[in-house]
């Protein structure tokens, strides 16, 4: 067998022994059987060979014995190890996990691939019960990495690659009738591994189910259900194209999606089926309905089958550059998906995939793309059952030919596009997406793959998609690298679509209406670790023009292998370079909008609620106007609107807006008024907040639960700081520190850093260190570009100059002291020139006012304030600013203005990679207190804080949450700008409005500790 020994290096053999790609089904032995199959993926016909099977792993397929020959079957199970099916081999000791982007895990030269190519052989037994004994056997492989051998009683069998498609042989004459042993060898890197160059970590083995299907001599092969609806959406004609094997009986049953019976034909000599439906329900996200269809088919020589088809009517098309579904234009607020599990690796159950899709739904995602592969084949039909919009991409990346001479050069990005030695694969890969998934109403847009360039394979297989499926939509982003120097057709491709866009040029795409094609964004705002920072502006473009069908946010999940607790409990999660492996890209795999173990990142909370259904607008003073985003939903038949209106942080009206109607309005959404009795106005600060609860129970929340809100600032009056108190105060001085104190403090100022290194009030430090100025901050991801060019600036190793310094007594005894200073670094000429005023009263408290000037030819700050090292039993913390959760400039549309009160340990974010986090932005005041003494803070203009038990040197350093130190201070930083958070680590620059890169900053506020009342 000898001959067999090469197919997984030749690009151009794909499949030996397996069936034609058909639609996933699992046929049942009776019509109850055949619905219950359709949430489980089991029936009476199927046998399972999930399990414990016995395991070999070779290094290299050399060492596996003499491969293909009879030597291999003669390896004793003795020999053996055991292995779970599905898994990937890596998460069970075996090989090693492997993260890379773009680079290939081999050198690039294809077709070929590494002699020292790892491999596995799998073996286990199994016996057909006497209940299943068919006439004809299906042997049924959902996804193997990368390619693999089968033997059936040491019988080759055939041989299938590409990993996450399904691969199914017959295999009714190599079975015996008693006990019978199947045999599997699998390659970790075939040929095929050229197009499977995906982000993600890298693993390999039998890694979704494996199962034999007993069937009749003749039975349905495969079913195309069609739907056509009318001009108007009133009629649908339902037809099938029945591809059969043999000449059985068809009968066909269809039911309306409550259950009740809507009709039946039975085929008579090749009859094509179909049923005229009036009035039928559509389909879509909002409200999923679905019929089901029973196909029966029963042969003359006796056996019998039933399978069953969950069928979603619905029309997506192109009308005017805008895409339309069921007449109606329709927007995507996605999120790129992988599976992925930080202990199953790619092995994924229904439970798990059940978990992120309730995840979605509560936080208001309506789309999904299969990223960059088709899902396990049951997932696209919880999609369907869900209400999901999803674009199902084919399993093909080559991006790694962009780096195929060390650096990142998009003149090669094409060259597997064009290679002919990839024609057939290309296309294979893109037809077994379209066939398996082709009865799935969740799928609007078949894709052609991801990021591997454009050329003629790809423009065959997109022609292959448009004359196979013209129902659906076609999108394949890597059109956008297409090469210029040829001659490009894209008209099989009904949508433009790109990454990354910033915000001007979607602007300009659709100036004086330039776009011929819809646009989506089918990656945008990149939620890698503290971020996205830019979600509102992406999600108001999509809103703002017809032809933006949509962004999808990448990605869903962290990426990451679980790697046990430490000893205090703390997760630990690996990402690449954890496994020394090379290449790898580090962390650029965290980049979910929740954490590995599905724990939300305040990212999602972020994007939630700029996607909610709702969003009100201040008309005048007591007129709020209300647009539904909802397309096919009457938003006042699904959701309650709450109300709430606090003064200075305290209820002061509530209740629930009745009977409002929402009406098409002028842009041509619905639309309804309110005008509300609001209350007086008094106080510091009015907030109106509207929350928009669901109305009903649902399978993914109960009635009650806040699909998003808004908050409107009714009125704010002008910051006012206290009067200083008049009294007497000492004042000394030495050659370096001025010392300034009354009955109840003494605060020390340092001539050679401009701030106090020393503060007491009432016997109780406030500080434990100097303070210090703080322009740095623990770079978030999306700080990845900038972080060198601060680095290089030497923003995170400031030194002071202090040039001048004055005191002054002034009339009611206050002490006011002036300095002029610079800050700059270790050959860095002076990155700000500062003013600085303080005035400390008879009370203790420290009235600041800080003039810095930046030197506008360096990178923009991170931050601007001051940072104070107070002690740790300073664990309380009172403000008034945008929480509860971490709120920047850029990413603030979760939390709202208010009252709050929450510790220091709560504070932390544990991204995994350690990074700046937990600031609150726009703040009015905030207070630190140990129970007994306190230290607030207020401003005349809102400014951000944060407090941790983490220094920004310690987050700086460490790659992993669970290696932090915790400071032996609280550590409290006093912001009055921080820099946005942005998409940069994929996307856009950080917009210029969100960075602190203003001449002057000024900052005028005033300390106040005092005694904190138990």
């Amino acid at each position: 067998m000898n001959e067999f020994k090469k197919l997984h290096e030749d690009p151009q053999v794909l499949h030996i022994g397996t069936c034609p790609p058909r639609s996933y089904y699992i046929p049942a032995e009776t019509e109850k059987a055949a619905q219950d199959a359709l949430p489980t993926g089991k029936s009476g016909r199927t046998l399972s060979l999930n399990g414990t099977w016995r395991f070999m792993y070779y290094e290299s397929f050399d060492k596996a014995v003499d491969f293909g020959a009879a030597d291999i079957h003669a390896v004793t199970d003795e020999r053996m190890d055991t292995i779970p099916v599905p898994s990937c081999i890596q998460n069970h000791g075996y090989d090693r996990h492997m993260y890379t982007n773009i680079r290939y895990p081999f050198p690039y030269d294809p077709p070929h691939i590494p002699d020292e190519n790892p491999c596995a052989l799998y073996r286990r037994n199994f016996e057909i019960p006497d209940t299943m004994r068919l006439e004809r056997s299906f042997l049924n492989f959902e996804g193997v990495d990368s390619c693999f051998y089968v033997w059936i009683n040491k019988q080759f069998v055939g041989y299938s690659t590409v990993s996450h498609s399904s691969s199914e042989f017959e295999i009714t004459d190599f079975l015996s009738g008693g006990t019978n042993t199947i045999e599997v060898l699998v390659f970790k890197w075939s040929a095929g591994s050229y197009l499977e160059d995906q982000d993600k970590l890298r693993m390999s083995g039998i890694f979704r189910d494996v199962y034999i299907l007993c069937r009749p001599r003749e039975y349905t092969e495969d079913i195309f259900v069609k739907t056509d609806l009318n001009a108007d959406f009133t009629e649908c004609v339902l037809s099938a194209d029945i591809k059969l094997s043999g000449n059985p009986e068809v009968q066909l049953s269809l039911y309306a999606p409550d259950g009740t019976p809507c009709t039946q034909k039975t085929l008579h000599g090749g009859e094509k089926p179909e049923f005229v439906l009036k009035n039928p329900l559509l389909w879509n996200a909002e409200t999923p309905h679905q019929y089901r269809l029973i196909v029966h088919t029963r042969s003359a020589c006796g056996g019998e089958e039933y399978t069953a088809f969950d069928i979603g009517i619905r029309k997506i098309e192109v009308q005017n550059a805008c895409v339309l579904l069921n007449g109606k234009r329709v927007k995507f607020f996605g999120t790129n998906r992988h599976d992925s599990d930080p202990v199953t690796g790619y092995t994924i159950s229904r439970e798990q995939a059940i978990k992120d899709l309730t995840l979605m739904k509560r936080h208001n995602i309506n789309a999904i793309r299969t990223s960059h592969y088709p899902s396990t084949p049951w997932f696209l039909q919880l999609c369907s059952s869900y209400g999901f919009y999803v674009i199902a991409e084919a399993d093909i990346e080559a991006h790694g030919t962009v780096s195929q001479r060390g650096g990142y050069e998009v003149e090669f990005f094409s060259e597997l596009a064009e290679n002919p030695l990839f024609k057939d694969a290309i296309l294979d890969r893109v037809q077994r997406c379209v066939i398996r998934d082709q009865n799935r109403a969740a799928v609007l847009m078949w894709s052609l793959g991801n990021e591997s360039g454009y050329g003629t394979n790809f423009e065959n297989a997109g022609r292959w998609v448009k004359s196979y499926d013209s129902s659906r939509l076609l999108h394949y982003e890597g059109a956008f690298c297409a090469d210029k120097n040829r001659t490009n057709d894209f008209s099989m491709l009904d949508v433009f679509s790109r990454m990354y866009a910033s915000t001007e040029w979607v602007d300009d795409y659709f100036a004086e209406n330039k776009h011929k094609k819809p646009l989506v964004q089918c990656e945008f705002i990149h939620a890698m670790g503290n971020g996205p920072g830019d979600i509102e502006e992406n999600v108001l473009q999509i809103l703002k023009y017809d032809g933006f069908c949509g962004g999808f946010t990448w990605e869903w999940c962290d990426h990451a292998v679980y790697g046990g607790t430490t000893a205090d409990g703390k997760p630990v999660y690996r990402y690449g370079g954890d496994f020394g492996e090379f290449p790898h890209d580090g962390n650029f795999c965290m980049d979910g909008l929740v954490y590995p173990d599905r724990r939300v990142h305040t990212g999602l909370l972020e994007y939630k609620n700029c996607l909610r259904p709702i969003r009100s607008y201040q008309k005048d003073e007591n007129t709020f106007t209300f647009v539904s985003n909802l397309v096919f939903t009457d938003a006042h038949d699904v959701i309650d609107i709450e109300y709430r209106i606090e003064r200075d942080g305290k209820i002061v009206q509530s209740g629930i807006l009745k009977n409002l109607t929402f009406t098409c309005g002028e842009n041509g959404k619905p639309c309804a008024e309110v005008r509300l009795d609001l209350p007086e106005r008094d106080g510091n600060i009015n907030v109106l907040l509207f929350t928009y609860r669901a109305k009903y129970d649902t399978a993914f929340y109960s009635a009650g639960y806040s699909l998003g809100f808004d908050e409107h600032i009714l009125a704010e009056k002008p910051a006012v700081l206290p009067a200083s108190q008049k009294g007497e105060l000492s004042c000394r001085k030495n050659s370096r520190y001025i010392t300034v104190s009354a009955q109840d403090f003494c605060y020390e100022f340092d001539t050679h850093t401009g701030l106090f290194s020393r503060m007491t009030y009432k016997n109780t430090a406030l500080i434990e260190k100097s303070c210090e100025w703080n322009i740095w901050r623990a770079p978030t991801d999306n700080d990845r570009t900038i972080r060198q060019k601060w680095e290089e600036t030497g923003y995170d190793r400031l030194r002071t100059k202090v040039y001048a310094v004055r005191t002054e007594t002034l009339s009611g005894g206050a002490v006011r002291i002036e300095a002029d200073l610079s800050v700059s670094a270790v050959f860095i000429r002076p990155i700000l020139r500062i003013t600085e005023q303080w005035t400390i009263d008879a009370a203790g408290k420290l009235h600041f006012n800080i003039k810095a000037e930046r030197d506008t030819a360096l990178p923009f700050l991170p931050r601007f304030g001051l940072r104070f090292f107070m002690p740790r039993d300073f664990e309380q913390c009172t403000y008034f600013g945008y929480g509860p959760y971490e709120s920047y400039c850029d990413k603030h549309r979760a939390s709202s203005l208010g009252l709050y009160t929450t510790t220091v340990s709560e504070q932390h974010e544990p991204y995994i990679k350690p990074q700046e986090n937990s600031s609150h932005w726009g703040c009015r005041s905030v207070q630190l207190h140990s129970g007994h003494t306190a230290l607030s803070v207020k401003s005349i203009q809102p400014f951000s804080f944060n407090v941790s038990h983490f220094t920004q040197e310690e987050l700086t350093a460490k790659r992993h949450e669970h290696e932090l130190t915790q400071s032996p201070y609280t550590v409290f930083c006093l912001d009055a700008r921080m820099s946005g958070l942005g998409s940069a680590s994929c996307g856009p620059n950080l917009k210029e409005i969100y960075q602190v890169n203003e001449k002057l900053i000024e900052f005028e506020g005033v300390l106040i500790p005092d005694i904190k009342s138990r």
